[in-house]
């Protein structure tokens, strides 16, 4: 397996009738503010530095985000609000991303999500988040300079720890439960765990998730590499 062949097999997935569906419903309807945008309508592979020490993982695709646009966190709030974070500590080199072919390059950070596809009511049912695990597992094999991961949200956080203890086995091992900004470390895992509150509109629009608390998980992702 290389990036090429697993994100061909990514982009070219159809395990899950109801997501190949919406997905392509959404494409085809658009929204109005998008109504010249040729909607990227596929599941849509990971993206960033492959010799990346931090792998950050969504739960999915939004919508008019990363359906339009065919490039993860880009295109949305949740990305207007996560990139300009990452260009401040120095993760990105640039503050926006608008479209595959915008010039933004990550550095040391690759970034995945859980599901592939958007999901309806951006809520995707287990046995499809199941059915995307083994993509995941491939991209963090692929990924060898890999320390540990920031973990966007409550779901993302369990599924990847449930991947982990499937990768590295662990007897009789409490699931931890999600904190903001709290490192976490399994057993027999290589990686460190940083979660973070989503970076949805729901969560910065609200305040449960402000521009300092966001960067302070970064700014602690930055002093845990090579330690």
């Amino acid at each position: 397996m290389d990036w090429n062949i697993l994100n061909t097999k990514i982009i070219n997935c159809s395990s899950c009738p109801r997501l190949v569906n919406w997905r392509e419903e959404v494409a085809q309807k658009k929204r109005r503010a998008y109504e010249t945008w040729d909607y990227w309508g596929k599941p849509v592979p990971g993206f960033g530095d492959h010799q990346a020490k931090i792998l950050i993982l969504g739960l999915a695709p939004g919508a008019h985000g990363s359906n339009r646009t065919g490039r993860m966190f880009t295109g949305d709030a949740s990305g207007d609000f996560l990139y300009p974070t990452l260009y401040k500590v120095g993760f990105a080199n640039q503050p926006h991303a608008v479209g595959r072919d915008d010039g933004l390059k990550l550095k040391q950070v690759f970034i995945s999500a859980v599901c592939r596809c958007v999901p309806p009511g951006n809520k995707p049912m287990k046995e499809e988040m199941n059915n995307c695990q083994y993509y995941l597992e491939q991209e963090i094999f692929l990924l060898k300079n890999l320390q540990g991961l920031v973990v966007l949200g409550h779901i993302a956080f369990h599924s990847a720890i449930h991947l982990m203890h499937k990768i590295f086995p662990a007897n009789n091992i409490k699931p931890p439960v999600f904190h903001h900004g709290q490192k976490y470390n399994l057993n027999t895992c290589p990686y460190w765990f940083l979660a973070s509150y989503h970076p949805s509109q729901q969560n910065t629009q609200t305040g449960r998730l402000t521009e300092l608390m966001f960067t302070e998980v970064w700014q602690k992702a930055l002093r845990f590499i090579d330690k």
